[in-house]
Order: structure tokens, then C-alpha cells, then sequence
């Protein structure tokens, strides 16, 4: 007897196993691994939906429970993806389904619901019942008066449009209809009229009594045709071909298809041509009949960046990212597993698309933070990409004009191969003259976010017809205290990061060794009193624009004004169009833009993320920043660069002016060095939330000294502290941070941490770990 073994969607430690369940005699020749199915799961026989992960033969089955429903008529998760749920248990400490559900669209995970069935026979769902009548129902069950069957039901759908199609057109056209029936003479001239087009049901002007008279004398038939959701973005791009590479491009280019033995790292200043680069070594692997991954940061997932690639390769593209529906990623995601897309252009999420025989994976601006989920399963897409390089033996490129200091410490030492380019692809296109604009000097009106000279500046590109780009750097949530007067911010004295203001204890506070002091009144570097907190919005620029510049006509970029579907787009159309003047945004409008007119870039406040209490904020804004200039002078016109800062003798905005990467990568990694982080050490995060304060830091304590027993001295274990924002949705959090190096235990350690949190007793308490954080606040 055949037995499937079947992780079941139950995300629980005492789940997070394969179940035994006996395969019927009808499903025998069908069910293989990866499939879904529905099962009956625990003592009620609740039908939860399952994965097939393997076979087995086992001689004791006949008080097995048996899969009750098969879902997909082929597998929907390749043994690749499997070995990777597997894979990733080990680093990311989210349960196995959670790592399966990844890898599937959403509307391949079934919804649940329960049916309350009455001695009569009738049913009710569950889910359409008011609160009271189920606190009733529930009564009724404990009494027997009614049973409950559970349901689930797979989500899957695919898009089709219905079309009339004409059987034979003589006998149309011979067909004899009564005069009186003027509707259907209408409709029978109509169809001989455009008996050459495809006809929607949904557009004709006629009843469907009338279509049915036309169908049941057999004189058309009804065709239905799976349609695809995206399919608009592809028809409205024209064609392009490969450009002429420069030496360094071609270098590149030579090395990246000559070798899969290491992964490579393309660091190449903004405009340098990195997206031709990977352009053309994807047409290589596909020419060999490979496929290809490119990983975009979301917020860079522009149309300029989509339709370079879809102008490439045409239909072989597959676009997914957050942007679309349920439905659109469905069709996406089907066009990939069907082989009819070959090279996957997505976010995150993409690095699990289902191509088979995988010739090259490309991450772009691989520094960027929103390539780790910070939701379970907790992976980060770099990691993910090197498992399935190793799996497929395929090329692995990781791009950026300002690598993360982890990746280019790996290629210092080897681990990658460094690749550099260090022109502008673009001969014409030189690099923009960044200035700092001081604004502990420049500024005369406090409440202003402008200095002098970038508004000067902002006049003279209007008045040139040129464009301007304004980024708010609005990055994080904390205000943190600093000095007006020279620049000063308030520090750890332990960790060199800055304190964190918190105005309902009125105190400020680190949030990695827990060091609490007072809010100064004045400034402890030079005893002014204009010591405050900083911050502002982009609202408040723009009114500010208007009121200073009302003839300048702008467009704001935000979480506010993106929020409907296709917002990002129609907001860059319009500036791309130059039916605005100014783009005013946060981090958004600092990567992917290409746009010629734009001939000046003005950073309002450069210090926001700068002070953030997170041991990579330098390298955040020195990164961002350099992304931001890159945006200026693209073409022909030269650019230019205003950065506005209260601190402009921070190295991280010292070395944006001079734009030296070398020279931070320096100074930032002996900074890392001597805090012990990373890339130095390895980090995990353990965050626990609770409702009561008390029993969050009571578990917190318990959690950190069950960590000090399990691992080595040569783990250091910081907190556990507040999390810098220490309340949301009614839940405290607090948070330990293990720092490691080498650590054997630590994998069982971790899972010991898990198995606390099934307790009965800590069912209200959430316990998150986070292998690698990459934002602390």
C-alpha cells in the first residue's frame, strides 16, 4: 500500500513534520510530490490542505486516514523547491510550510471554513454566521444538536473571456430567420458582417436569449479563452536590441558566462551600464536554452526597469511583484511553470520562481534591505539565490554601485569575484558636481526645509526648462535630539549609535546595550539651548514649494500618493512627459530613473536616516545618497547634486561629495571591527511581544538566560531591551540580539526557543527570530 508523506498547513512546532496518510486506490496512478491535496487533520477531521513531500511503503496502515482530495492535475512545487524548504528550516527558523507556502502564489492556498450540518439535513457556513449566533451554534454542537463537517476550498482561478464563433458561414448566410424576429435578423447580419473577427459575448449588443437561439441551431458555437492579466504591459512596449559594450562592460560580460564556480559582485557606479550588462548575459544563457532570474528592489520596480527587458525579450518575460493582483501573479506564475516565460523580472519574492535548468541569477542594488522578508518565513533573497546557483550550477551576479559591506567583505576575501565598473556607460554623461550644503550656517528662517542656495538652484533649472528631483529622506520613525546650533547628536556612550527619543518617559535610550539618560537641555558639545528634535514630511515640503515657487508645478511620490494600482506609473509618465517640473519623494524616486532632463538633485534633510539607532544606518544613507545623485546629469546635460545637512562632517556625507566608496568601505568596516557586527559576526534576533508588559519582559529574561545555557562563550547575548518601538497592536516587544561567530549549538538552541512558545501557557506570547535583521527599528 502506497503512503504519502504530507506536510499539513498547521504552522505549529509539533506539526513541523511529514504526517503518514494512506493514498486511495483511485489516486494511486495520479498523486506525486508537490502536489496539494486536502486531508482530514486531528481528532475532529478538519480538512486542512497538505503537500506531498515524499512516498514511503509501510507495512501498518490500516488506521491511516486517507488524503480526501487531490488539487492540482500536476505538481505545483518542483523537488528543487522542496530541498530548499529543507534547506532554508535550518537558517530561517520559520516552520517548513511556511517556507512552501512562499513558493506558491496565494491563490494557491486553500481557505477554510466549517459547515454546521442540523438533524434536517440543512447547512450553514460557519463564516456567515453573526458572532451570537455562533456562541449559539457552538452551544448546539456541545448538545449534539448539530454536527460540524469541515470544507476547504482551493482559490485557484484563471482569467477567460467567452467568444461566439461562427460554425459554418454559408449555412449562416442560408439560414432563413421570420421577418418578424427583427433581433435575430439583426444579430444573423451582424455575425456575416464580421464573420472574420473575434467576437466577445460580453461586447454584443444582443440579448443571451437571442445567442441561444443562434447556438441551439448549431449555427455558432461558444468559445472560451484563457486570457492573462499583464498582458496589456507587453503589447504597449516596442522592441530593442543589444547596445555596444564599453571594454569594462565587455570584461564583465566575459567573465560572468565563462564561470559558475564562485558568485560574482559588479560594482559599478550609477550610470556605469550594469542593466546591459545583465541584458546581455541573460540573452547568452537563454541562447544556450537556459532561464534567468533578475531581482529588482521593489521600490525600484519601475516601467523603466520592467520594459528594458520585456523590450528585449518580448513574451519570454515574466513580471512579479507586489503591484499585482492575486490574479495577475496566478497568471505570472503559470506562465513560468508552463516554460512559456524563461526569464523571471521580479522583487523578492521572484528568486523562488519555478524555472527549470537555471543558467543565471542577476540580484541588482543587492545592498538594499527589503530583499530580507520581514515577515515569517524570514529569508533573505541573496541566500536563497546561492542555494539554487548551488543547485542548478548557475551564474550568480550581484550588482550594486555601493555593495553591502558583507558582500564586498566575501569578495575581498575571495568568497565572490569582484567585477568593477568605473564609467559611465553613457561617454557624454560625466558625473555630477555634488555640493553639502551646510545648514547650521545657510539657513536663516528655522521653520524653512530650504536653504538658500537649493532654491536658487531650483529657479535657475525651471527657468532652463530643465527638471528637478527633490528626495526627502524620511527613512525610519524616530526622532532622534540634535543641536541646531552645530550639528551635535546625542550618542550611545557604549555603541556609538545614536539615542533614541522617547517622549513618554522623557528619556533617551539605546536600543542595543539599554543605556538610559536624560534629555539634555543644552548642548553638551557647545551649551546652545536650540538642541530639539528633527523631523518633517513630504506634505509639509510640498506646501512649502508651492507657497515659494508657485509657478513650479510638482509632483509628489509617497506611500500617500501611490497607493491606488498604477499610481508609481502615471506619476512617472507624467514627469518623464514633462507635464511637472519638480518630483518631490522619499527613498522611491532614489533608484531605477532615468530621466535625460533632469539636471539637479536636492537632498532636503541627508541626517534623517543618518541618526537612526541602527549599527547600519551610516551605510543606509551613505548608499542612499549615492543612489539619489546618480539621478542627476544622465544624458547630455551636466548634473548636479545639493545635499542639505546639519552634520556635513559625517564621513557618510563627507564621502558622498567625493563619491568614494573605497574610502567608506574602509572606515565603515573598522567601525564594524570594533563593535563586533557584521560582517565581522553573525547575528540572530529574537523579538517577544506579549500584551502584559510584565509577562513579555518575565518571558524576554527566561528566553536570553535559556540562550546563555545553550550556547558557547564565544556567543555574545545582548539585552534583552525595549524595542525601539516598544508598543504596537497592543503588544510589548522586546528583543535579544545573539552575536556569533561560530556557534554549533545554535540551530538547537533556537529550536528549543520554538518549542517554548507551544506551551500551553505561552499560547498569547509571540516569539520572532531573525536570522540577519537588517533594520532593528
Amino acid at each position: 500500500m502506497k503512503i504519502a508523506k504530507i506536510i499539513v498547513d498547521v504552522p505549529l512546532m509539533q506539526t513541523d513534520k511529514a504526517f503518514s496518510y494512506r493514498v486511495p486506490d483511485e489516486l494511486l496512478d495520479f498523486l506525486m510530490i508537490g502536489m496539494r491535496v486536502h486531508v482530514p487533520f486531528g481528532s475532529a477531521n478538519r480538512l486542512v490542505q497538505g503537500i506531498v513531500v515524499d512516498f514511503a511503503e509501510e507495512e501498518i496502515f490500516s488506521d491511516l486516514k486517507a488524503v480526501s482530495e487531490l488539487l492540482d492535475p500536476e505538481p505545483v512545487l518542483t523537488k528543487e523547491q522542496l530541498w530548499l524548504a529543507d534547506e532554508m528550516r535550518h537558517s530561517v527558523f520559520s516552520y517548513k510550510i511556511s517556507c512552501l507556502k512562499a513558493m506558491l502564489p496565494n491563490l494557491l492556498n486553500s481557505s477554510y471554513d466549517k459547515l454546521l450540518v442540523a438533524a434536517d439535513g440543512s447547512k450553514v457556513k460557519w463564516s456567515q454566521l453573526t458572532e451570537a449566533d455562533k456562541v449559539l451554534s457552538a452551544k448546539k454542537v456541545r448538545s449534539a444538536e448539530l454536527s460540524v463537517e469541515y470544507v476547504a476550498k482551493s482559490k485557484e482561478n484563471r482569467k477567460t473571456q467567452k467568444f461566439v464563433v461562427i460554425n459554418d458561414v454559408d449555412k449562416l448566410s442560408a439560414f432563413e430567420i421570420e421577418k418578424r424576429a427583427k433581433k435575430r435578423l439583426e444579430m444573423k447580419y451582424y455575425l456575416l458582417r464580421h464573420a472574420n473577427e473575434k467576437l466577445s459575448v460580453k461586447d454584443l449588443d444582443f440579448s443571451s436569449a437571442i445567442l441561444k437561439f443562434f447556438v441551439e441551431n448549431q449555427l455558432v458555437h461558444i468559445e472560451e479563452v484563457e486570457l492573462s492579466r499583464t498582458q496589456a504591459t507587453f503589447d504597449a512596449v516596442s522592441s530593442d536590441s543589444a547596445k555596444v559594450l564599453n571594454d569594462e562592460q565587455q570584461s564583465a560580460f566575459n567573465h560572468i558566462i565563462k564561470s559558475v564556480e564562485k558568485p560574482f559582485l559588479l560594482e559599478g557606479i550609477t550610470g556605469s551600464g550594469k542593466t546591459e550588462v545583465y541584458l546581455q548575459t541573460i540573452a547568452h544563457f537563454l541562447e544556450l536554452g537556459k532561464t534567468a532570474i533578475m531581482l529588482v528592489p521593489e521600490i525600484s520596480l519601475t516601467p523603466q526597469i520592467t520594459n528594458r527587458f520585456i523590450a528585449r525579450f518580448g513574451e519570454k518575460v515574466a513580471i512579479m511583484h507586489s503591484g499585482l493582483s492575486d490574479g495577475e501573479k496566478y497568471d505570472e506564475w503559470r506562465k513560468i511553470k508552463s516554460g512559456t516565460a524563461q526569464v523571471v523580472v521580479g522583487a523578492r519574492s521572484a528568486i523562488f520562481a519555478p524555472v527549470e535548468n537555471l543558467g543565471v541569477i542577476i540580484i541588482d542594488e543587492e545592498h538594499e534591505s527589503s530583499y530580507k522578508q520581514d515577515a515569517s518565513p524570514r529569508y533573505h533573497a541573496r541566500d536563497i539565490a546561492l542555494l539554487r546557483a548551488k543547485w542548478h550550477h548557475a551564474a550568480l551576479v550581484l550588482g550594486s554601485a555601493t555593495p553591502s559591506l558583507e558582500s564586498r567583505a566575501r569578495a575581498m576575501r575571495g568568497v565572490y569575484e569582484l567585477l568593477l565598473l568605473t564609467k559611465r556607460a553613457n561617454e557624454s554623461a560625466i558625473l555630477p558636481d555634488v555640493e553639502i550644503v551646510d545648514m547650521r550656517r545657510e539657513i536663516s528662517d528655522q521653520s524653512s526645509n530650504f536653504s538658500h542656495v537649493l532654491l536658487s538652484k531650483i529657479k535657475e533649472k525651471i527657468e532652463k526648462d530643465e527638471q528637478v528631483i527633490l528626495m526627502l529622506n524620511r527613512r525610519g520613525y524616530s526622532s532622534f535630539v540634535m543641536c541646531r546650533e552645530c550639528g551635535f547628536v546625542v550618542d550611545c556612550p557604549n555603541c556609538d549609535i545614536s539615542l533614541t527619543l522617547h517622549m513618554d518617559t522623557r528619556t533617551l535610550n539605546c536600543h542595543y546595550c539599554g543605556h538610559v539618560q536624560g534629555i539634555p537641555q543644552t548642548c553638551p558639545n557647545c551649551q546652545s539651548r536650540k538642541i530639539r528634535y528633527y523631523g518633517s514630511g513630504t506634505q509639509k515640503v510640498e506646501e512649502e514649494l508651492h507657497e515659494i515657487l508657485p509657478e513650479a508645478r510638482v509632483l509628489r511620490m509617497d506611500v500617500d500618493t501611490t497607493r491606488t494600482k498604477n499610481a508609481h506609473e502615471k506619476i512617472l509618465e507624467k514627469f518623464g512627459h514633462h507635464e511637472a517640473d519638480i518630483l518631490l519623494g522619499t527613498q522611491m524616486i532614489a533608484k531605477g530613473l532615468d530621466f535625460p532632463n533632469v539636471t539637479l538633485v536636492g537632498v532636503i534633510n541627508a541626517d534623517t536616516g543618518l541618526n537612526l539607532p541602527d549599527f547600519r544606518a551610516s551605510e543606509r544613507s551613505f548608499e542612499l545618497l549615492m543612489q539619489v545623485a546618480g539621478r542627476a546629469g544622465r544624458a547630455d546635460k551636466k548634473g548636479e547634486v545639493l545635499i542639505q545637512t546639519f552634520n556635513p562632517k559625517h564621513y557618510a556625507i563627507e564621502l558622498t561629495k567625493s563619491q568614494d566608496y573605497e574610502k567608506f568601505y574602509e572606515m565603515e568596516m573598522r567601525f564594524r571591527r570594533e563593535l563586533s557586527y557584521p560582517p565581522y559576526y553573525f547575528t540572530v534576533q529574537v523579538l517577544v511581544s506579549h500584551k502584559n508588559e510584565e509577562v513579555a519582559i518575565q518571558k524576554s529574561y527566561e528566553i536570553a538566560q535559556m540562550l546563555r545555557q545553550n550556547l558557547t562563550e564565544k556567543s555574545k547575548i545582548l539585552g534583552p531591551t525595549p524595542r525601539p518601538i516598544a508598543r504596537t497592536h497592543n503588544l510589548y516587544h522586546y528583543q535579544i540580539l545573539v552575536k556569533y561567530r561560530f556557534e554549533e549549538s545554535l540551530e538547537r538552541a533556537l529550536n528549543q526557543v520554538l518549542e517554548l512558545t507551544q506551551l500551553r501557557e505561552n499560547k498569547e506570547l509571540r516569539v520572532l527570530i531573525d536570522s540577519e535583521p537588517q533594520n532593528f527599528v
